[in-house]
């Protein structure tokens, strides 16, 4: 088994994103970052540690706004007009989703550093980071069945425009379709964001596959991912770590765009 361990080239973009962070700021430009989050949930809660964490790790500074959801679109205009902030993030899933759209839509697309708006500047990072992973071990897409499993808005969506974009052969599926395996036993490289745990199993994967679990669900109060457990018995297998594959990641790539964002204000 071969572990693409996220968490290991997280380290070495972290480096570099200090760096950069400390030029910023000998140039009297201070990042900051604007987290809005309506909603109080246990995942949602570590994702928004994990992001302070980073940013203190590096030198910009996060603001963790908790509004009501019917507060939250003043406070985002606010934001947006302020100078000082240079990206923001509305923190998903809000407490009433059918808002979902119209709310992530009133970032200013030059701070919408989460890229959940029709017209941010920047590339989703989750997808980012999974394109990150895959280069960093040298998997080869070229020539490849990929197939991803769900197509929401943070992950399957963007990822199969970033991949096609490329010219890769990708098939998008929901993860409700009937006969799964019979999808997922004819792909080369299975990227799976459904959120549901144990969606994947291990008959259910051709011999040699890669496979990059992208999926955060909650079960009896743990972070859990889209694969069952007994699919890391699998010896010939490609594959994420149950814990720090693309998670890490995904927080840098997010901290990419706010780099970004503060040198454009810079500009």
């Amino acid at each position: 088994m071969k572990l693409l361990n996220g968490s290991e080239l997280a380290g070495f973009i972290k480096e570099r994103h200090a760096k950069q962070v400390r030029t910023l700021r000998a140039n009297k430009i201070f990042p900051k970052l604007a987290i809005v989050q309506v909603k109080d949930d246990p995942v949602i809660n570590t994702y928004v540690r994990l992001k302070k964490q980073y940013g203190s790790d590096i030198g910009i500074e996060v603001d963790v706004h908790t509004p009501k959801q019917s507060e939250a679109p003043e406070l985002l205009n606010m934001l947006s007009n302020d100078a000082g902030v240079h990206g923001i993030i509305v923190q998903l899933h809000l407490e009433d989703t059918s808002e979902t759209d119209k709310i992530v839509n009133l970032v200013v697309p030059q701070k919408d550093v989460d890229a959940l708006g029709s017209k941010s500047k920047f590339e989703p990072a989750t997808p980012m980071a999974i394109m990150w992973l895959l280069a960093g071990y040298g998997v080869e897409l070229a020539g490849k069945h990929i197939l991803l499993i769900g197509r929401g808005k943070l992950v399957g969506a963007p990822l199969e425009k970033i991949l096609k974009s490329s010219g890769h052969d990708v098939e998008v599926i929901d993860r409700e379709i009937k006969n799964l395996a019979e999808y997922t036993k004819e792909a080369d490289v299975i990227i799976t964001a459904t959120g549901s745990p144990a969606v994947l199993y291990p008959d259910m994967i051709k011999t040699g596959a890669v496979v990059v679990d992208a999926g955060v669900a909650s079960e009896e109060g743990k972070t859990v991912g889209d694969l069952a457990a007994e699919v890391y018995q699998r010896q010939d297998l490609t594959i994420t770590p149950e814990k720090g594959g693309v998670g890490p990641l995904t927080v840098c790539a997010l901290f990419e765009n706010v780099i970004r964002a503060a040198q454009n204000a810079q500009s």
